[in-house]
């Protein structure tokens, strides 16, 4: 490729000087080696099961041995499932509930932690030391706690809603799960925010001081609107996690009492155990483009801020 000189000479105009070839800019061969195998586990771990499996979800295939193509059937059969519905509505409701819960707790953890407080490095660390312990582990000590301590402080106190399990009443499982959940999603989501806090100016809170603005309405009026960018992030993120909600609810109540707390992927696999391999796969697509639609989402919103 030529570039050119443009030289302005008085009374004659310009005149073009040819500079020379720019040089492509060569890949290096280290690139393909790691690109490469990446690429082909990629596909063959992820690409390619995607694909077969929308492709059995306009079957009737069990799982194993013969299919045949049904169309729209299993899609159909769906929109009319109450086992269905009823996992996608707790999936979402659970989903939302979790995502306000998460964020307002990290938040104020974050301001917390970055004010100028004694210990704060080794309170960071205490915080953060749910997110490095496997979902399934913790689900199984609070479940212990659920049923039997829990209970134990219900009866010593008299408080009658605490005396039996939250576990097994169909009403309430879910405040476990979310708290349950909450409490391993927190430390990820505080992280992000402790780092959305320091990128603040100093220099911002220091005006605000001697325009006489309070604490709150420089948490209100300062810190919330330079940190809106976090904000979302967090929000859409843990949404899409939130979604995909699985070992915690096993290891709490295995989808109980009855179905009232059973989620979507919980739905999904489930099925696959039990012989509706194509009808569960029409739910997984469905589920899939849900999740396509809510990443969309995530990149519309987060087009153009400099967060990271």
């Amino acid at each position: 490729m030529s570039t050119t000189e443009t030289i302005v000479t008085p009374g004659k105009g310009p005149r073009h000087r040819v500079l020379g070839r720019v040089a492509k800019r060569r890949v290096e061969p280290i690139y393909y080696v790691f690109l490469i195998p990446t690429l082909i586990l990629f596909t063959l771990a992820i690409t390619v099961p995607a694909i077969t499996g929308i492709v059995f979800s306009f079957t009737d295939s069990i799982g194993i041995g013969t299919w045949s193509f049904n169309g729209l059937t299993n899609y159909i059969a769906m929109m009319s499932d109450p086992a269905i519905l009823q996992s996608y509505l707790f999936t979402f409701g659970f989903s939302i509930a979790t995502v306000i819960v998460v964020n307002v707790v990290a938040f104020l953890l974050a301001v917390g932690l970055t004010a100028r407080i004694r210990f704060r490095t080794a309170l960071r660390t205490i915080f953060v030391i749910p997110m490095v312990i496997s979902g399934i582990i913790i689900a199984y000590v609070f479940n212990f706690l659920f049923s039997n301590s829990v209970p134990a402080v219900g009866n010593a106190f008299g408080i009658g809603w605490l005396k039996d399990s939250l576990l097994s009443n169909p009403d309430l499982a879910w405040v476990a799960i979310v708290a349950v959940t909450a409490w391993q999603a927190i430390p990820g989501t505080l992280l992000i925010y402790i780092a959305g806090l320091l990128s603040v100016p100093g220099d911002v809170y220091e005006a605000a001081d001697i325009d006489g603005a309070n604490r709150f309405q420089q948490l209100t009026r300062i810190t919330l609107p330079l940190v809106a960018g976090y904000v979302v992030i967090n929000m859409i993120l843990g949404f899409k996690n939130f979604l995909n909600a699985y070992d915690i609810i096993v290891g709490l109540t295995n989808g109980g009492p009855g179905t009232a707390t059973r989620s979507v992927a919980m739905t999904i696999i489930a099925g696959f155990n039990g012989g509706d391999y194509s009808y569960q796969m029409a739910n997984a697509t469905i589920f899939f483009i849900v999740a396509v639609i809510i990443s969309l989402l995530q990149l519309s919103l987060t087009r153009g801020r400099n967060t990271f």
